[in-house]
């Protein structure tokens, strides 16, 4: 029997078998080696607050319409972050072998059967273990939210938000250039933050204010990624006349603490969202998803950013509702967990 994750209720995890579907043409079976949890959207499913579990997307309007949930519990499988093994290959898949080291999204399960075109191209680069070819999804959230941002060297960029995708923010924008102030709730991911490349990092509530005394204009970007809306009411008042504000979090219910009328509206703010659903549409032309991912695991085995100060917690799946407790209540505790099957 294989196993896989499922959230039966709200914040109610368990490991339950399932048989393991035969494997069609086309397709290849993996191994799951690593899988990490997801400490913003994925909890937001485990906590009954995604808006699918109240809501569905309409992908033909984009919209949400409120008539019925896009999913519902029991929430199976989720999970977008995992590594593994093939170790088995359809006859007529040419690309990938059995014993191919590989990464890619198929959810907190086991073992799963992918369509072989998900998963040709995605074999880790040297340099790359299992371990880190798990963080190749977040890393490429990161890397959108950089892309978002336009930076241009020498710039000062205020990034909010120092979780695992946070510090790998900060590490790729101070790459790309840039002079980061990072801010944090959090003294131990402030500290991180600092080891990754951030020449400051503050604690939230008078950020905006110290960054304007380290440049009075203020900074040329922030980079919201803690998915509060209190940050994102900060980071807007961080920026300079005509600065730019990238919204990478994913913010639950409404925004009380978002006054728009205020600097957002007198310093003529810009605000763009990034979603790893896509690019930023001005890029679209040269980058991808998938160029993104390829491209961190580049830059991770090029030995560029290191991951390895991210994993926190290794978890075996068995104990994984320890683990989705530890986040949800304990979130300065953690930072990558990683589920071992």
């Amino acid at each position: 029997m294989a196993r896989v994750v499922q959230f039966s209720a709200p914040r109610v995890a368990e490991v339950v078998d399932f048989d393991p579907p035969p494997l069609p043409p086309g397709h290849v079976r993996v191994r799951t080696a690593y899988s990490g949890i997801s400490a913003g959207t994925e909890l937001t499913a485990y906590r009954g607050t995604n808006p699918y579990l109240t809501r569905s997307w309409d992908p033909d309007a984009r919209l949400f319409r409120e008539a019925t949930a896009g999913i519902a519990f029991p929430v199976v499988g989720w999970g977008y972050s995992e590594s593994g093994e093939v170790t088995e290959v359809a006859g007529d898949v040419t690309g990938l072998a059995v014993g191919d080291q590989v990464w890619g999204i198929w959810g907190h399960r086991s073992e799963a059967v992918v369509p072989a075109e998900k998963l040709i191209g995605h074999q880790l680069p040297a340099g790359v273990d299992l371990a880190a070819g798990a963080f190749a999804r977040v890393g490429a959230i990161a890397f959108n939210a950089i892309l978002a941002a336009g930076i241009s060297l020498g710039e000062l960029v205020a990034i909010y938000g120092q979780g695992v995708i946070g510090l790998l923010a900060t590490r790729l924008a101070v790459l790309s250039g840039a002079q980061v102030v990072t801010v944090d709730a959090v003294p131990a991911r402030r500290a991180e933050s600092v080891r990754f490349g951030a020449t400051e990092s503050l604690v939230p509530g008078s950020a905006a204010e110290r960054i304007r005394e380290l440049s009075p204009a203020g900074a040329d970007t922030a980079i919201e990624l803690s998915g509060v809306y209190a940050a994102l009411h900060e980071a807007i008042r961080s920026v300079t006349v005509g600065g730019r504000v990238v919204a990478s979090g994913f913010y639950q219910g409404g925004g009380e603490a978002l006054r728009l009328g205020e600097e957002f509206h007198h310093n003529r703010v810009q605000l763009v969202s990034s979603q790893i659903g896509g690019v930023p549409p001005e890029l679209a032309g040269r980058w991808s998803v998938d160029r993104l991912q390829t491209t961190f695991l580049g830059l991770v085995g090029s030995g560029q950013v290191d991951v390895r100060p991210l994993i926190s917690h290794r978890v075996p799946v068995e104990e994984a509702a320890d683990a989705y407790t530890l986040l949800d209540t304990r979130p300065g505790d953690a930072l990558q967990v990683l589920l071992e099957f």
